[in-house]
């Protein structure tokens, strides 16, 4: 079994209660727009770290990390990108390649907005951490916690990190 901490949208952000959340997890998985380095930095030192670049992140960012991260967690296959939209209205960077080999779970970032999602069309589950940094619009602070065990996602918790 892997515990997943996911998280998005720090924009350079990062604080102890992020932190107390990534020691419990076996891998955090983060879905864009991190903002600085420092953030990855702090995540890496506690767990594996698996991320991609968001549209604010600067050339540094986007050297180190890809803008699509497709793998297998487990038995999963999960792609995570920042800008992928959500079912029935997914970007139309990644709607083709969706439609053509559908992952298990599919994450994206951006918008600020938690979102946890079946897509019955293509048979994958949706996630959306919302934001956990101190910049936009979002008026709680949030991350996704769950478990990934050969095939299956289970224990799936909202972490509110408080108001912006």
């Amino acid at each position: 079994m892997t515990k997943i901490l996911l998280l998005s949208d720090t924009h350079g952000h990062m604080d102890e209660a992020i932190l107390r959340y990534a020691k419990q997890a076996d891998e955090i998985w983060h879905a864009g727009d991190i903002g600085h380095l420092k953030v990855t930095d702090a995540l890496q030192e506690i767990a594996p770290l698996r991320a991609v670049f968001g549209n604010i992140d600067d050339h540094m960012i986007q050297r180190e990390f890809p803008e699509h991260n497709r793998f297998f967690c487990e038995d999963v296959d999960v792609w995570i990108t920042h800008i992928g939209g959500y079912p029935t209205k997914y970007n139309v960077r990644v709607r083709e390649d969706l439609k053509k080999n559908p992952p298990k779970l599919f994450i994206c970032g951006h918008s600020h907005i938690l979102k946890v999602m079946n897509d019955k069309k293509l048979g994958l589950l949706h996630m959306n951490p919302g934001a956990c940094g101190k910049h936009g619009f979002h008026p709680t602070r949030t991350m996704l916690r769950f478990s990934i065990d050969k095939d299956k996602i289970s224990d799936l918790e909202v972490i509110e990190l408080g108001q912006l």
